[in-house]
């Protein structure tokens, strides 16, 4: 009898703490504006729209791990304006791949209206272009 309490107790606390991921709650499409190479970094701009974020404004720091420069981390900072002129910020934080002109983004953000998101982008370097997914992990406190 202890067990099968042990294990309803168990089912219960993971799935009231799982993510669906299965499905975007928003994304839309960013222009990079700026591609700004450094020593084993490059500063990254971007700006566009984001469906539930308006205008979205970014920059990221993006460091190598590998002599390929094929994958590394990133570190940036996002600000959007909600179309009733509410700026919202985020620290941003995650790592990257990169085959080609494709680079793929993953990190999640730390909104300071407290929602938290975990995002992928897919960034076209030739077309200047990044195709942006989130998936939201926790509403806004608001």
């Amino acid at each position: 009898m202890k067990n099968l309490i042990f294990i309803i107790s168990l089912f219960f606390l993971i799935n009231s703490y799982s993510q669906d991921l299965s499905q975007p709650k928003g994304g839309g499409t960013l222009d990079i504006v700026l591609v700004s190479p450094g020593d084993g970094y490059s500063i990254m701009n971007f700006e566009g729209q984001i469906s539930g974020y308006g205008s979205v404004f970014v920059k990221f720091k993006v460091s190598s791990i590998n002599s390929s420069k094929t994958s590394g981390t990133l570190d940036g900072q996002g600000r959007t304006i909600l179309e009733d002129g509410t700026l919202i910020t985020t620290p941003l934080k995650g790592t990257w791949k990169r085959n080609g002109e494709l680079m793929k983004f993953y990190f999640t953000d730390a909104i300071n209206n407290g929602a938290m998101n975990f995002v992928m982008w897919d960034v076209k370097l030739l077309d200047k272009k990044a195709v942006v997914q989130y998936f939201e992990l926790h509403g806004s406190d608001n």
